[in-house]
């Protein structure tokens, strides 16, 4: 009967149309009360004891640098540069679509911010070079997605965090996966514009750009040097991006008074006002979880009726991708990755590998109704039918998929820069 209250509560608040924390702290009061310890005050305590930890402060200090380079002239130049660098080619605006999203992702760390900043440049750009419109709402909508895979992520972060695994090893591992996504869709970009004529660049008007960028090019090459070198840790490498980013758009780009950073403050604190109460909710819910053995008890029932790691790899990948049209990645993995990762590990898979295949995963969520974050930032940023813009991502979703295929069976493709 208790159990039967446990399947049906986030049910009937579903049919209420409550939000996602307020299902989230209701099952986990609903657990603390009657599988814990029976006093609710606990789930307190242990959201403060999830949210003491360091590393959670890269979290707000890589979306403030995100939004301090779309505000300012970074990102404008670092996309003006791709484009150049891509215009030797045939349909080159469309590949460099797909850079611009690689090279931002490795900045901001966020789909939504990738999405926005890239597209709000190029989207007008491809559709007055003749590029066709589902195309470019494809590429740029499935472009964003590389920020969840390619490092710094938000989403390795939260993993790391609740699965104790270490960030900077998730983050060595995104780079591969990344590479290839960046290269398949790249390649699909430009066989699918191949009709279109390259620009003309001279090599002065190239060079002018590389030194309008270049302390834009900078950027990713401290950030990333930084965290792959040891030299930062995650939370230090997002606090020097930061003083990095505020510092050229202030002092040398000069594209930033004090009111924008008003303005950019604003939206980071709704962002995370969103992101920590469910962060909070559930570790809270993960640590009862483990206090009572739960995961451990799964993985043996599993063990019990699945025979191989390819038969698991190949059920937890459909479940995935399922969950993932339902539940905003951040929540998914916040969720199913410490109920998970025990199963994995049972299976002898690599908790860095198991990471790497969530993230992708999940990250195919952006991109499929009905939540697709990335499907309804598109909708609203380019004005465009939430259906036509449902279609233009399914190659993307193909793409993405094949990828996937090879990444969970050939583990070397995220392990190979840990060892």
């Amino acid at each position: 009967m208790i159990l039967l209250g446990l399947l049906l509560l986030p049910v009937l608040l579903l049919i209420l149309r409550q939000n996602l924390i307020l299902i989230l702290f209701s099952v986990a009061a609903y657990i603390h009360y009657f599988y814990g310890d029976g006093v609710l005050e606990y789930i307190v305590e242990d959201m403060w004891i999830g949210l003491d930890k360091e590393v959670l402060l890269s979290i707000p200090l890589f979306i403030l640098c995100g939004n301090v380079m779309t505000k300012g002239e970074i990102a404008k130049r670092l996309i003006h540069l791709t484009t150049l660098l891509s215009s030797p080619f045939p349909g080159g605006l469309a590949l460099a679509t797909i850079l611009s999203c690689t090279v931002f992702a490795a900045i901001s760390g966020s789909s939504a911010v990738t999405l926005l900043s890239v597209g709000a440049v190029l989207y007008p750009a491809l559709i007055e070079a003749g590029y066709d419109r589902k195309f470019a709402l494809g590429a740029l909508a499935s472009g964003g997605t590389l920020g969840v895979v390619i490092p710094p992520s938000i989403p390795m972060i939260l993993y790391g965090i609740v699965t104790e695994t270490s960030i900077t090893d998730l983050f060595l591992a995104g780079v591969i996966p990344g590479l290839i996504l960046t290269a398949v869709m790249g390649g699909y970009a430009l066989y699918r514009n191949r009709h279109i004529p390259r620009i003309r660049v001279s090599g002065s008007e190239l060079m002018a750009s590389v030194r309008r960028g270049m302390w834009s090019v900078l950027m990713p090459v401290i950030l990333l040097g930084g965290i792959y070198t040891g030299y930062f840790t995650p939370t230090e490498a997002a606090a020097v991006a930061l003083s990095y980013a505020v510092l050229v758009e202030t002092l040398i780009h000069k594209a930033m008074k004090l009111p924008d950073f008003y303005e950019i403050g604003l939206s980071t604190a709704r962002l995370l006002g969103s992101l920590y109460p469910l962060l909070a909710i559930a570790m809270s819910l993960n640590l009862l979880l483990a206090t009572e053995q739960v995961p451990q008890q799964l993985a043996e029932w599993v063990g019990a009726q699945v025979s191989s790691p390819i038969t698991f790899l190949l059920a937890i990948n459909l479940f995935l991708l399922v969950i993932g049209c339902v539940l905003d990645i951040n929540a998914g993995i916040l969720i199913l990755a410490p109920i998970l990762l025990p199963l994995a590990q049972s299976f002898g898979i690599h908790p860095v590998h198991f990471g790497i295949i969530m993230v992708i995963n999940l990250e195919i969520g952006f991109l499929t109704p009905p939540i697709g974050i990335n499907l309804m930032i598109a909708m609203t940023a380019f004005n465009e039918q939430f259906r036509l813009i449902c279609q233009s991502v399914i190659p993307f979703i193909s793409l993405i998929l094949i990828v996937l295929v090879f990444v969970t069976f050939i583990p070397d493709l995220a392990l190979l820069a840990i060892r």
